[in-house]
């Protein structure tokens, strides 16, 4: 699914098209909506940078034992581990 964000949405806010995806990957994070990976590919920065993101905001991450679960498989599917 895309969706399109109208030039004078962008305007409106003074934002770039990737502050608006930052934006709304936080608040979607933040609402827990999204894992860490998931927002982070939604906004499209390394996970790590929008981790410094989050702390930028004094957003806590949430990484429960689920999330470490899904990094653990992740890893050994990439051979990682």
């Amino acid at each position: 699914m895309s969706v399109i964000v109208p030039d004078e949405v962008l305007t409106a806010t003074c934002m770039t098209e990737a502050e608006m995806r930052q934006e709304i990957a936080v608040m979607l994070f933040q609402q827990e909506k999204l894992t860490l990976a998931q927002a982070s590919r939604f906004a499209g920065i390394h996970r790590v940078a929008f981790q410094h993101l989050l702390a930028s905001r004094r957003i806590p991450v949430h990484y429960g034992v689920e999330d470490f679960d899904r990094d653990i498989q992740n890893l050994r599917e990439m051979g990682r581990l």
